[in-house]
């Protein structure tokens, strides 16, 4: 607190008015990350606070005196998230046992500006702090990331509230005592998520009897399964259990999801990419059926005797990926199985003229290639089409950025950066929900990570400067590198000029030198690229020269240094010392090697200064910017070229990977097994034919 009362915070708009109570967060789940399993436990990983949030069922419509409630708050920061999602806010209650991990969550509150929250202090299960007489207070809605598997959650229970009349949770497991918590906890038509460990979805005995009744009375909504890892104080996998009372009476169905698979590295843990909160988030809210990922299963299903009210996610969802299976005829008789070639028909459907050119037919259920496995990549890129499948991409990129366009040119002080990404995101997404081949998750994630990487800081950026009564050209600007002498640490420049002690680092916040140079100096930068190409066909003359006669034994083993490089100074030693004994050979090979270097010497430094003119043109170009010139560099020559390159990275990788699958085909059944034993009778004849040879008796 110390550190950040001096500091201005007028620009922090950039992520709604919050920048202190981000930091504050920040802060907060890097000590939850080198906690570990001892205390990590107070903080819900932001990714996974997001689904909690728009699963529950907060949003657009919700009212700023409707309640939201975490019987198990932690550091709040599960309950701060399900409140954002209400554009006026929410009323917010809560609970945490733990008093240092309470006064954390207080904080937290004020910090984000929810200085009324009511956050109680005390053991949510023995003692909870909102009640009504011997009933608990009801909310609107109660998200909650309870402490897994509790053993001691009995301990000093001396009044049920209300909360088990489905059962008693076993003794050792406090599991359901929170799950019931939370449904006891809610108004009517209230709705809860909480998140807990696979086993209340499958074990047994009394948890069995709990769950088939909360089953019965239509209380569960769904279930989304989330990968392993992702907790700061578990590794183990958790689920998210949607509980809604409103439509309880005419519930048929439980919607499941199995998300288990969607998440990234990072670190010791997996997180949540923000492709997969909005696949998670679409798929729940909109309850759509999606092959190996979700449906709808009915309470038939899940009542029935085989499955009797087991809700364990892969009973009923089948999310793992299909066998390669061996095709015995093919090994025997040669071809590619079509059964493999048409698992490929999302490849075909985007690219038809590929399967034709590629392949044709062998015998019934067979076929081979056209072409050598070596040419497969070749075509896949340059003759199958994918020019006009780019060609459609690039056209999707270009409308939807041109739609976008007046409102990024449109960026001020009030802009709200979060809700006008959304906004970009979302369209992106709807635009590429028709594109063959390409996952319009995988494209809105392009966006995500380049937003989250650079496009957020711009757009800080020019909101402050704007703020300011600036500029975009101004914005544009350069700046000199921050250089901290005391701790040694300075930023890496983007452009360089000068020399020695006079030399002046810069850093481009917002247009990168490269920008500049494509548009306005391709010419130099030409040259430059030419000079450089000589230089290296110098560099690579000296190397080759060297290695042939500077090695040891060699003419001119003592040209080179402990490297094997040539200096000027050693090739010149050798030189007197050669005319000095009459070695004409020597001095022959000695002068060639010195002419090489002082051209590679030569090139260097004509290199070097048409890289500094350069470097001087572009900085000035900087100073000459109009407002309308970096508005034009910034939105079309930054944002949208990066963002059209990184989607059409997507169409690459894609066809990369069928490229692979095909050549791993091919290669599989490239010889017959008839094939191969004639092959191994031949080598079997040669090598008994070499032991013959040498007198021995096989």
């Amino acid at each position: 607190m110390t550190i950040f009362k001096d500091l201005e915070f007028g620009g922090s708009r950039a992520e709604g008015d919050d920048l202190l109570g981000d930091a504050y967060e920040f802060l907060m789940r890097h000590f939850a990350t080198e906690s570990g399993k001892s205390k990590g436990q107070f903080y819900t990983p932001a990714e996974v606070s997001r689904v909690v949030a728009k699963v529950v069922g907060i949003n657009g419509q919700t009212r700023q005196d409707e309640t939201v409630y975490d019987a198990a708050c932690g550091s709040g920061s599960l309950l701060l998230k399900a409140a954002a999602e209400a554009p006026r806010g929410m009323t917010i209650y809560g609970q945490e046992k733990d008093n240092a991990t309470w006064a954390l969550a207080r904080m937290n509150m004020i910090l984000h500006g929810n200085e009324t929250a009511e956050i109680h202090k005390g053991d949510t299960i023995t003692s909870p702090k909102l009640t009504n007489g011997n009933r608990l207070s009801t909310f609107d809605y109660v998200v909650m990331n309870p402490p897994f598997s509790v053993k001691s959650w009995s301990n000093g229970l001396d009044t049920e509230y209300g909360r088990f009349e489905y059962g008693m949770p076993p003794e050792k497991n406090g599991d359901f005592a929170f799950l019931l918590h939370a449904l006891t906890s809610l108004k009517a038509e209230g709705k809860a998520a909480v998140i807990l460990p696979h086993g209340v979805l499958f074990r047994g005995n009394t948890e069995g009897n709990i769950r088939r009744e909360l089953l019965k009375r239509g209380f569960i909504k769904g279930v989304i399964g989330l990968p392993a890892n992702l907790f700061y104080g578990t590794g183990i996998p958790a689920c998210i259990v949607i509980l809604d009372k409103e439509n309880a009476v005419s519930r048929t169905d439980v919607f499941m999801v199995d998300a288990s698979k969607g998440f990234i590295k990072d670190g010791n843990k997996n997180r949540l990419r923000d492709q997969d909160i909005h696949k998670i988030v679409d798929t729940f809210n909109r309850q759509l059926p999606v092959d190996g990922y979700s449906r709808k299963v009915p309470m038939s299903e899940i009542a029935d005797e085989k499955n009797a009210y087991n809700l364990n996610i892969p009973r009923y969802i089948d999310s793992s990926e299909p066998e390669d299976l061996q095709d015995l005829s093919a090994h025997l008789h040669g071809g590619i199985p079509n059964h493999d070639i048409d698992a490929l028909q999302d490849y075909w459907d985007a690219l038809p003229a590929l399967k034709d050119a590629l392949f044709e037919p062998l015998r019934q259920g067979y076929s081979k290639l056209r072409v050598d496995l070596s040419e497969v990549q070749d075509y896949a890129l340059n003759r199958g089409g994918l020019e006009f499948m780019r060609a459609d991409v690039e056209q999707v990129v270009d409308d939807w950025f041109a739609a976008h366009r007046a409102a990024l040119l449109a960026i001020d002080a009030n802009t709200r950066p979060n809700d006008l990404v959304r906004t970009l995101g979302d369209e992106l997404l709807e635009r590429f929900k028709t594109m063959p081949l390409l996952d319009e998750y995988d494209v809105y994630q392009q966006l995500m990570s380049y937003w989250n990487g650079v496009m957020h800081d711009d757009m800080y950026l020019l909101m402050t400067e704007l703020d300011s009564g600036e500029t975009w050209a101004t914005a544009a600007k350069p700046r000199k590198t921050i250089e901290d002498k005391e701790r040694k640490l300075s930023e890496d420049p983007d452009l360089e000029i000068g020399a020695g002690r006079s030399k002046t680092k810069f850093k481009m916040d917002l247009v990168p030198p490269d920008l500049i140079v494509a548009r306005y100096l391709a010419d130099e930068q030409a040259h430059v690229d030419e000079l450089n190409a000589k230089l290296e066909s110098a560099s690579v003359a000296v190397v080759g020269h060297a290695e042939e006669h500077g090695v040891e034994e060699a003419l001119l083993s003592e040209a080179t240094n402990d490297k094997g490089v040539y200096t000027k100074q050693l090739v010149s030693a050798v030189i007197r010392e050669a005319n000095a004994s009459g070695d004409c050979e020597t001095l022959a090979c000695a002068n060639a090697a010195l002419g090489l270097v002082n051209a590679e010497v030569a090139a260097k430094k004509g290199a070097k200064e048409v890289q500094a003119a350069l470097d001087e043109a572009t900085l000035q170009k900087y100073g000459e910017l109009t407002d309308e010139d970096a508005k034009s560099i910034v939105l079309d020559d930054k944002w949208h070229a990066t963002i059209a390159a990184k989607v059409d990275s997507e169409v690459n990788a894609l066809t990369l990977a069928l490229v692979a699958r095909i050549h791993q085909l091919g290669e599989r059944y490239a010889e017959t097994i008839g094939e191969i034993d004639t092959q191994l009778k031949r080598l079997e004849a040669r090598v008994a034919s070499h032991i013959a040879a040498m007198g021995i008796e096989s």
